[in-house]
């Protein structure tokens, strides 16, 4: 009869063990394909009209590639677990499993705290199963563990490098692998999927500019329901400018706009900056229109971008204006920051701009450079703004820029 009932417990346990909490009023990513509009107005809005614009469409493509994978999995995966975990782990599973009662939530945590390895992770995620097993069985408790405790978890996850442990917090039932564990929305570990657990792995992926992991992670927040969030938008964006993907970084902008998610202005500073760097007028245009969307004053950085997109279009007079409404806008805290960008226009930007054409273009551009930027220094002199910029890199690496 022990047998039978068992058996019984043990099946209504099975039933019950998929029976978790997933996160409610989650927002669902937009699809896949996408066009991005790009301006060919003739200047600027800000120059007669701060923040009023109007704009034709370009399509522009959506397709990315992404850069080579540093493995974030450490080699620490044969390392033995520390002997706190190792003291910890046994402990509560002779709670839980032996004694029948439920271990000191003390327990756990310093578990957690103490990860330091791979090993040390597959020890908490067993513990983190049989403490699950015992509030379903014994307690009849169908929630998922706090959020808290689930956002330490993935933290620990990127600390001892295993993601693939970690993923599973924003991840569904896996049938391939008992890892990747804490982005899954339906698992037997009671963990539930967050942005705060995503953000922990994908700060670990810009510690190593893993591209990979990063679209990963966001297409789990997608398959979850995991709402998209602006701290999110600031990391993605970081790793895209890192690797210098400005393809990748346009369709992720897309995406965090059509989700309603209210950017920052280090997404923006960050997306803008990339396509000056690349000389990619179409792209830069199309996330100024998003941006003035949504924020109406420029920052230092985007409002360099734009006027270096000016410079592109062969219309130093109205970079200038655009720099002189950043001199009339911008905190008196910021001010002194005009200066420093306008000598990186004029000694660093053009290297990068012209590095990154076809070289039958080079020449042309680096000509025009040349002529365009002091020009737009000229203008910004007439306007009565005190101006020093030392020109003699622009004239000296000319051959460097062809």
């Amino acid at each position: 009869m022990k047998v039978f009932s068992g058996g019984r417990q043990f099946a209504r346990l099975l039933k019950s063990s998929v029976l978790l909490n997933s996160a409610a009023g989650c927002r669902n990513f937009s699809s896949e394909s996408w066009i991005l509009a790009a301006p060919q107005a003739a200047c600027l809005p800000w120059l007669h009209q701060l923040h009023d614009a109007t704009f034709s469409s370009v399509r522009f493509p959506g397709h990315y590639t992404a850069k080579a994978h540093f493995s974030t999995e450490s080699n620490n995966a044969e390392i033995a677990p520390t002997e706190a975990v190792k003291e910890f782990h046994e402990k509560i599973l002779e709670s839980v499993n032996t004694k029948r009662t439920m271990s000191p939530n003390a327990w756990l945590w310093s578990l957690i705290e103490k990860c330091e390895s791979h090993k040390d992770i597959e020890l908490l995620f067993d513990c983190l199963e049989n403490i699950r097993r015992f509030r379903l069985s014994n307690l009849r408790i169908h929630d998922n563990f706090n959020c808290n405790l689930c956002r330490e978890v993935a933290k620990a996850c990127a600390r001892a490098g295993a993601i693939d442990f970690g993923m599973c917090l924003i991840r569904l039932n896996s049938p391939q692998s008992a890892g990747k564990k804490t982005l899954w929305k339906h698992n037997v570990y009671g963990l539930t999927p967050s942005v705060a657990s995503a953000n922990h792995l994908l700060k670990n992926a810009k510690v190593h500019d893993d591209v990979k992991l990063m679209v990963e992670i966001m297409g789990l927040l997608k398959k979850n329901d995991v709402p998209l969030q602006p701290s999110t938008a600031d990391i993605v964006f970081s790793i895209c400018n890192n690797v210098g993907n400005l393809e990748l970084m346009a369709k992720y902008l897309k995406k965090f706009v059509k989700a309603g998610v209210q950017l920052r202005t280090a997404a923006f500073d960050a997306s803008m900056d990339l396509a000056a760097k690349k000389g990619d007028t179409e792209a830069l245009w199309d996330i100024e229109k998003l941006r003035s969307k949504s924020m109406k004053q420029l920052s230092l950085v985007t409002g360099f971008s734009c006027a270096k997109g000016l410079i592109l279009g062969r219309k130093p007079q109205e970079a200038a204006s655009i720099i002189q409404v950043l001199n009339e806008t911008l905190p008196e805290t910021k001010k002194s920051g005009i200066m420093v960008e306008l000598q990186k226009l004029a000694s660093e930007w053009p290297l990068d701009v012209v590095k990154h054409q076809s070289e039958d273009k080079r020449k042309e551009l680096a000509a025009a450079l040349k002529s365009d930027i002091p020009a737009m220094i000229s203008a910004l002199l007439n306007t009565g703004l005190e101006v020093s910029v030392d020109l003699e890199n622009l004239t000296s690496k000319e051959e460097m820029l062809q």
